[in-house]
């Protein structure tokens, strides 16, 4: 079968290069095509847009390069209809995938969506439009099946990607020689985001406190595709601060904490069992609509999965230098450590065991069969 699939972020790429490992055991004749990135296309799919081309955050940001995001919208309808997918596969990226979804559903193209839209924390109201444009939605968090069950909608609850990620991501014991960091000093994590708005917001701050632990090495999780001069221009005069690219999952397995901005790489950390403080600053505008909007009272997945405040939340102006540093110390103390850890076991425990990319394969396999 033809399979076109669309994610627009890192973590999408991620779950998306594992989905389709997991296709291709189901269907030899698989073909790929589509929007992502480098775990996609290591897959075999035939990229024909990376996702650094895509990442727009925020609503004023959104309405900024709203021209580039109607000519990606033009550009993605005329590739779909070129290659005939028997069904388009949607990866979370609600903001494009979901108004996709309702053009696909009037051409007649089946429609499955991998990786919800986080509709239970706000515009619960899109409920109405994976109801009306998407055959098949395909859930990562086990409450997530509940909340469309009260809409009448029926899911399907695969279990969290992210689990089986990590298994398949060894630890590597040359990884202090390769990155030529010491192996002596404990590593602070800096999680700046994947965007280069976030990054260049985030990053600064994150990056001035290293000089307050001086038992302590800070090394940022990099992406190649930004390359090293960008972070060090975000970062100002902390030119000591190590960078390394497209290894963050090395570096959280060998981090004593870490500092993350908002997103899936908080859910990654905690499954890492790394002490963590989350972060987010977003433009002005953007986050004062984001408040009247948002539903929920935690913005971390750890937080919200959990039902508690497992992990410490610095958003917008409480994000600053003198709170990041006296939450990063709290991190370094056992007792609290030790806390923050028991409740990352139960976070695992909440989520499931392995196997959802093969769960959620064998399951598209299955209704695309029929």
């Amino acid at each position: 079968m033809r399979y076109y699939i669309i994610a627009g972020e890192a973590s999408g790429d991620l779950h998306g290069g594992n989905l389709l490992k997991h296709l291709k055991q189901q269907d030899s004749n698989a073909v790929f095509r589509g929007w992502g990135g480098n775990n996609m296309q290591a897959e075999g799919m035939q990229l024909q847009k990376h996702y650094s081309e895509l990442a727009f955050m925020g609503f004023w940001e959104v309405i900024k390069n709203l021209s580039t995001i109607l000519q990606n919208f033009s550009i993605v309808k005329k590739d779909i209809l070129e290659f005939k997918p028997d069904v388009v596969i949607l990866i979370d990226y609600p903001g494009f995938n979901l108004r996709l979804a309702k053009w696909l559903k009037a051409q007649g193209i089946k429609v499955f969506y991998y990786i919800s839209p986080q509709l239970w924390a706000w515009k619960e109201s899109r409920v109405e439009q994976v109801r009306q444009y998407v055959d098949r939605m395909f859930c990562i968090i086990p409450f997530e099946k509940d909340f469309y069950a009260k809409h009448g909608i029926e899911v399907d609850f695969v279990g969290h990607p992210l689990i089986d990620a990590l298994q398949n991501a060894p630890f590597e014991i040359d990884f202090y020689n390769r990155h030529g960091i010491d192996n002596e000093q404990p590593i602070i994590a800096l999680l700046p985001g994947s965007r280069k708005q976030e990054i260049q917001r985030m990053l600064p701050v994150m990056a001035n406190i290293a000089g307050r632990f001086p038992r302590y090495q800070f090394v940022i999780a990099g992406l190649s595709y930004l390359g090293k001069d960008f972070y060090h221009s975000a970062m100002g005069s902390e030119e000591n601060i190590h960078i390394i690219m497209n290894d963050t999952y090395a570096l959280l397995a060998h981090a004593k904490a870490a500092l993350v901005t908002s997103g899936t790489a908080t859910l990654e950390t905690a499954l890492h069992r790394v002490p963590q403080v989350v972060c987010y600053k977003g433009g002005l505008l953007s986050y004062y609509i984001g408040k009247m909007l948002i539903k929920v009272p935690y913005i971390s997945l750890v937080n919200l999965i959990c039902g508690k405040e497992v992990v410490a939340e610095l958003i917008q102006q409480d994000f600053n230098e003198n709170n990041l540093a006296k939450h990063l110390q709290q991190l370094l103390d056992e007792t609290h450590r030790s806390a923050m850890l028991q409740s990352y076991s139960e976070l695992k425990n909440i989520l499931g065991g392995s196997g959802a990319s093969q769960k959620a394969a064998q399951l598209m396999w299955g209704y695309l069969s029929k």
